[in-house]
């Protein structure tokens, strides 16, 4: 008997009819997933999307009673932290969702949970991936590497080895990291930049090569 699990997404929007598309995928190669639904604030219940309903908004994600696992179809950092800490109902569960086609090695990988592999990805060996980090289309990973929680890389990033990526950065598409740097909590990297030494926290760089062009908290 298929032991098929349900699943439903937070977030309806790009990101999201993406993610469902990636469970499709998934799916194709073997059965795991009934996908639910959506959970979105900003849409009206029961209204459908891609064929697949609202069910309603965040919050009542820890009204439910009964065994789920939720998928992030969301990519900023900081809402992405923020949604996890708003579920507090022992019913979830965050699955990796990682496309049939992702080029994993074997050789001392460790992924946490909630992340998003999308297809077309690299990741080599002795590389950690934390909790909740999304690689979008067509990213690699190079040797001794650490993507710590909450991160996102849009499509084409490109990570050479021995880079550490701390909580909560956003890499933006098409962006290099050259190897033997790091990159602080809470930065941006822009679209297309190259990063060619290590990045300090709360900041936002751009350009060949990548320097800081602001400051958050």
């Amino acid at each position: 008997m298929e032991n098929i699990e349900k699943i439903a997404i937070i977030g309806a929007g790009g990101f999201g009819r993406e993610v469902k598309c990636l469970i499709d995928d998934i799916n194709s190669k073997e059965k795991q997933y009934e996908v639910i639904g959506f959970f979105d604030d900003n849409i009206e219940v029961g209204k459908s999307i891609n064929g697949i309903k609202n069910l309603g908004s965040i919050e009542s994600i820890n009204n439910i009673d009964y065994n789920l696992n939720i998928a992030l179809g969301v990519g900023v950092p900081e809402i992405k932290k923020k949604l996890i800490s708003s579920i507090n109902n022992t019913n979830i569960k965050f699955p990796n969702l990682i496309h049939p086609n992702v080029i994993k090695s074997t050789d001392d990988v460790a992924i946490g949970i909630g992340n998003i592999i999308c297809a077309g990805n690299i990741i080599t060996c002795n590389i950690d991936i934390q909790d909740f980090v999304t690689l979008n289309l067509s990213c690699t990973v190079g040797h001794d590497t650490t993507i710590k929680s909450y991160s996102s890389f849009m499509p084409s990033v490109n990570i050479s080895g021995e880079v550490i990526i701390e909580e909560n950065v956003y890499v933006g598409t098409g962006a290099k990291i050259i190897n033997n740097l790091s990159i602080g909590t809470n930065t941006i990297v822009g679209a297309g930049a190259v990063v060619s030494k290590s990045l300090p926290e709360n900041c936002t760089a751009v350009g060949i090569p990548a320097k800081p062009i602001k400051f958050h908290n």
